[in-house]
């Protein structure tokens, strides 16, 4: 079962990173809150953040990486390092010209941005500044995006998912270490994600050259390669960045009221650990397996190889998305209520979460059913799916906002549009006879659901009846943001075990195939499955 064993290495890595992740997002809530500063902070990272979750999460190897491994398995390295240094070439004036056009442009590209600075000239001109300096980030991470492609199809996947740690890494060092306030850390914080960004295309194009993968850069052109890379790219890129386009709009709504923009960057943080370790991890191995299966005509293996994403997919993604629904103010205050954190926002930040917990498993499910399409070389499908989440999102997000909901109806915009984009993708599959749910796939959904629903009835007790005693057991002898960690590991340990033993007994996973499926050897999986869904 290579894929699980290639999504765990991502997975692995990624939440190793997630982790690191979460610490800097800890030090950052202390040190910044969430305020004016925080929320200009934000958006000065949402142009950056865009093109990195875009290129590195899978929207540029979704049409890179079928037409890389053509030529690798068909023509050979030789053929394979030409189309991508054309590549390379072509990616890297086309980028660099669009960072030093929008930092030119800034100051005007900041009003649909940051609409809610305009009232403000000094912190409208700060968070112009910070975007400036962060731009350069898009061209580190559409090379880092390139050469990691190329590391995937050579089965090469650990460097690739351990290169954002470098991101944290850098960051964490800045809010441990930079002097003054609050306006001086923004500003290190800033040149600090630029410096990561350097640091990551580094890594990767000399790990690359390790591996025997040639990169040279000439003079740009547009081959044909290069051209079929377009066409497929720029609907892969809108389709597979959907989620992240719904981010930006939601974030560049949320500057109209103060703190709000904070609350969703933190509870965006949260839902994206599972997502970033589930989700982007499975799409980015199933992508490569795919396009081999589908290559060799093994359709059946493709679909099966499909069945198992999906299984494996959801076996971990629901107990977490079930949990934030119950446990979201005890996870956001056990990670970030301290330091100009407050109560008031903690309980802000909490909504946002419960809400975009409700669509985990969707914004999840769109990794998984994305490669069906980009293995087959569709990219304009998946687009015009991604355009109708795109508008569903603004015009709920938009008459929330201004209505009953307020920022938290930015959330709700957000998760509908995502299970709109998720039904449509697997629909449209199912529709074309290329992907079909098999019996041990229902078998093992139904069985996973039963036990996310005990697990959350577990949950909503130990809350009703043991968070008074045991966290006023606690304060008595630790501090208040350590009693809300402590509290938070409760529960979050508690609930794990409760899923785990249930779907053990129910029959909804078997320990033994995902240890077989781990071992490096390991080709099948001895189950009632049809031939080839082992992939």
């Amino acid at each position: 079962m290579r894929l699980l064993r290639s999504s765990a290495v991502v997975g692995g890595f990624t939440l190793l990173s997630r982790f690191f992740g979460v610490t800097r997002d800890i030090l950052l809530a202390a040190r910044l809150g969430a305020g004016p500063l925080t929320d200009a902070f934000f958006t000065a990272l949402t142009f950056p953040n865009l093109f990195r979750r875009i290129f590195a999460e899978g929207a540029f190897n979704s049409a890179f990486i079928p037409l890389y491994a053509r030529r690798l398995e068909g023509e050979g390295q030789e053929e394979a390092d030409r189309f991508a240094s054309e590549v390379l070439s072509v990616l890297t004036v086309s980028v660099l010209a669009l960072v030093v056009l929008s930092q030119i442009l800034m100051p005007w590209l900041m009003y649909p941005l940051g609409p809610g600075f305009v009232g403000d000239p000094g912190l409208f001109a700060f968070a112009v500044l910070m975007t400036q300096i962060t731009m350069p980030y898009l061209l580190c991470m559409s090379l880092a995006a390139m050469i990691s492609g190329a590391l995937n199809s050579h089965a090469r996947f650990a460097t690739a998912a351990a290169a954002p740690i470098l991101l944290n890494v850098v960051l964490i060092t800045v809010l441990l270490f930079a002097p003054g306030e609050r306006r001086d850390l923004a500003l290190w914080l800033s040149i600090g994600v630029t410096a990561s960004g350097v640091l990551q295309a580094g890594w990767l194009y000399l790990t690359a050259r390790q591996h025997g993968i040639r990169l040279t850069v000439r003079a740009p052109r547009l081959t044909s390669g290069v051209k079929r890379l377009v066409v497929l790219g720029v609907p892969g890129a809108a389709a597979a960045g959907v989620t992240h386009f719904n981010q930006l709009v939601s974030g560049s709504i949320a500057t109209l009221q103060e703190g709000a923009r904070s609350w969703i960057y933190y509870a965006e943080r949260l839902y994206q650990l599972p997502l970033g370790v589930i989700g982007i991890a499975m799409g980015v191995a199933l992508l490569p397996a795919l396009s081999k299966r589908l290559r060799a005509g093994d359709d059946a293996g493709a679909m099966g190889g499909q069945n198992r994403a999906i299984e494996i997919s959801m076996a971990l993604t629901l107990p977490a998305a079930a949990a934030l629904l119950v446990i979201p103010d005890a996870v956001v205050a056990g990670l970030f209520q301290r330091g100009a954190f407050d109560s008031s926002d903690t309980q802000r930040t909490a909504l946002a979460l419960a809400i975009y917990a409700a669509g985990l498993p969707a914004f999840v499910l769109i990794k998984v059913f994305a490669p069906g399409f980009f293995a087959r070389e569709d990219t304009l499908t998946p687009m015009k799916f991604a355009g109708a989440s795109m508008a569903m999102n603004l015009l709920i997000g938009v008459a929330l906002f201004f209505g009953p909901l307020g920022y938290a109806g930015l959330a709700l915009g957000t998760t509908l549009a995502g299970w709109l984009n998720a039904i449509l993708l697997g629909v449209t599959l199912m529709r074309r006879g290329q992907f079909v749910a098999d019996p041990r796939l229902k078998h093992r959904l139904a069985r996973i659901v039963l036990a996310c629903l005990v697990m959350m009835a577990a949950l909503w007790l130990t809350l009703r009846f043991g968070e008074a005693p045991i966290t006023g057991l606690l304060a008595a002898h630790l501090g208040a943001a350590l009693t809300a960690l402590v509290w938070m590991g409760i529960l979050v340990l508690s609930g794990f075990a409760v899923f785990v033993v249930t779907t053990l007994a129910i029959g909804g996973l078997r320990p033994q195939e995902l240890l077989g499926a781990l071992k490096r050897d390991s080709a099948a999986v001895t189950d009632k499955a049809p031939s080839g869904t082992d992939a």
